[in-house]
């Protein structure tokens, strides 16, 4: 791959557009995928609700008219009268089954309604006759709901009547006196649970979703096949967790296995509709949109991919052209001038290339003008070195003479200056080493201290293995000339310059202090300045010595030039106590030829 996008502009182009084209059309695609299948199962979810409450207002509806039908029971004159006679009145037992016959059979999910007597030798009276219930174990087994609750709805159970066996759900509710408030009989109205679990059928849940009617213990009243009445919810979903709240919904287990949970809380009975639809639901549903996702990003990807290489290959094409003719170019002949196709950035080019190429050939003509006067330059330096030497002969010839009289301080002046003046020179070097910068200061401070006798000390601290390194020659010699004549020569007493070297990983830092005069923060800042915009003027000599060969700025400069722009003078004084001039740079480590 590395190699293939080595080869050619063209190549590279094709593949980062393509690439920063198709990975947002995917992103895009995936981003539509999973918000349809999150929009499908809040849809889902959303249906399902909805059915589980329709049904709930269909039981609702069933449920309120048991209670006004029992409410009309229990205060109807014809079952009080029945209820408080201790006699057994067939007359008034044929009425009330005609009445309970009469509310009963238009509403086929009442299966029986039965209305009993406290006392034992009076029968019951229902508009069916039951020949066998399951009633009074159910009654056994909850006692505490029979009890505790006047008005109470049964489990499932089963009654056998001539019509045959038949599983119902019982509302029980007592039966006062209206005059006296005691109990004078119990009625009891039954619901065929066929009817309810046939609606729950009918739910038609996403996929093979289930609705079941559960009631306060979570055990199942109604349901489809395969789920059996009176059994718990957990007994067919283990580990399903509590619901909570009047309807809501959750997630039953995980991956493959994920169902979602929705239940709905009838407000007027203890019942909780419960429907459970599998997640496959949902991906049965997604996978046509994913299809046509797919094929959506498909196209665009071909599109794109089509689009990119005939936009490469018209802005390349130029490109090439240019290329080829560099390529075919002649080192030692001008280059060719390109005709010019367009007006964008690539025709921009080539116009920047034609007059490159034109320019070239003034640069080649000033080049060899300047090689031409750097010979003069050269030759007229040669013909200069006559006058050192002549300088250099004539201070050895003082130096000798000086001795020979026995006057060592003209001596020993005349010696300091002619080294001085050697080193300056250097035969045009620009590179010493530390050492050699170091003896040149010396030799400046000897002449001063014969010129101005007790007025200063001066101290040179640099470690032993610095000083085979080499550095830029005449830097520290001018910082102890201003140091010397700009603070301590003005300071009354004796003064002190220090020049220190402190070494750190690969850079040397030099230090020049003195105990002068030092400046005011004004002037401190105003030569900050002025070295800072390369003025080449030193504020430390109040331009009184604008002709001397090396001042601050002239230090500063060659530091830049020659180090990098970190490399400048950092200037540090206090008026009164003195000055401190530092600066750094990476020593050369060998000698340069």
């Amino acid at each position: 791959m590395e190699n293939w996008l080595g080869k050619s502009l063209k190549q590279k182009l094709s593949l980062l557009i393509i690439i920063s084209v198709l990975v947002p059309v995917l992103s895009l695609g995936l981003f539509s995928y999973y918000i349809a299948e999150s929009l499908t199962e809040e849809k889902a979810k959303s249906s399902g609700m909805n059915t589980l409450r329709q049904i709930g207002a269909y039981l609702e509806n069933m449920v309120s008219d048991v209670e006004n039908l029992s409410l009309f029971l229990i205060g109807h004159p014809d079952v009080q009268s029945y209820l408080k006679t201790t006699e057994h009145d067939l007359l008034k037992q044929t009425s009330i089954v005609n009445l309970l016959t009469t509310l009963s059979i238009s509403k086929p999910y009442i299966a029986n309604v039965m209305i009993e007597s406290n006392e034992d030798n009076k029968p019951s009276v229902s508009f069916r006759s039951v020949l066998e219930s399951e009633w009074a174990d159910i009654q056994s087994e909850y006692p505490s709901y029979y009890e505790k609750y006047p008005k109470w709805w049964s489990p499932v159970h089963h009654f056998v009547t001539s019509d045959g066996k038949e599983d119902v759900i019982t509302m029980s509710r007592p039966i006062r006196s209206t005059s006296k408030y005691y109990d004078i009989g119990m009625l009891k109205i039954s619901l065929t649970q066929s009817v309810i679990s046939s609606h729950l059928k009918q739910a038609g849940l996403e996929g093979e979703g289930v609705a079941l009617l559960l009631d306060e213990q979570n055990r199942i009243l109604a349901g489809p096949e395969g789920y059996s009445t009176n059994k718990n919810l957990n007994d067919y979903f283990p580990g399903i967790v509590e619901f909570k709240g009047k309807s809501g919904s959750f997630d039953y287990r995980e991956a493959e296995e994920r169902s979602t949970v929705l239940y709905y809380q009838m407000p007027n009975v203890n019942w909780r509709l419960v429907g459970i639809i599998p997640a496959k639901a949902y991906r049965a549903q997604n996978q046509y949109f994913l299809t046509l996702t797919a094929i959506a990003v498909s196209i665009s990807m071909l599109f794109v991919i089509a689009f990119v290489l005939v936009l490469i290959q018209k802005v390349t094409k130029p490109l090439s052209a240019l290329t080829n003719f560099l390529r075919n170019s002649s080192p030692d002949e001008p280059l060719p001038t390109l005709p010019v196709t367009s007006i964008d950035e690539v025709g921009q080019l080539i116009i920047s290339y034609n007059r490159m190429s034109s320019r070239i050939i003034n640069l080649t003509d000033e080049v060899k003008l300047s090689e031409a006067l750097k010979k003069e330059a050269d030759m007229s330096a040669l013909q200069a070195q006559i006058n050192p030497h002549f300088l250099y002969n004539t201070l050895s010839s003082v130096h000798w003479m000086a001795l020979m009289k026995g006057d060592e301080k003209i001596a020993d002046m005349v010696g300091s200056l002619s080294d001085f003046l050697r080193f300056s020179l250097n035969k045009g070097q620009e590179y010493c080493a530390i050492s050699q910068e170091i003896l040149h200061v010396d030799h400046y401070v000897k002449i001063q201290s014969i010129r101005y006798p007790d007025k200063f000390d001066y101290e040179a601290n640099i470690p032993a293995e610095l000083l085979d390194m080499r550095m830029l020659k005449l830097l520290l010699q001018p910082l102890i000339e201003n140091a010397m004549i700009h603070g301590i020569l003005k300071r009354e007493g004796k003064g002190s310059i220090i020049v220190k070297a402190v070494s750190a990983g690969e850079r040397i830092t030099f230090i020049v202090q003195d105990d002068g005069v030092g400046m005011s923060r004004e002037r401190l800042e105003l030569l900050r300045e002025k070295i800072s915009a390369n003025l080449g003027i030193d504020p430390l000599k109040n331009n009184d010595s604008a002709g001397s060969s090396y001042g601050l700025s002239n230090v500063h400069n060659r530091l830049q030039l020659h180090y990098g722009h970190e490399a400048g003078l950092r200037i540090e004084s206090v008026e009164g106590s003195g000055t401190k001039v530092s600066f750094t740079i990476i020593p050369i480590q060998s000698e340069i030829k």
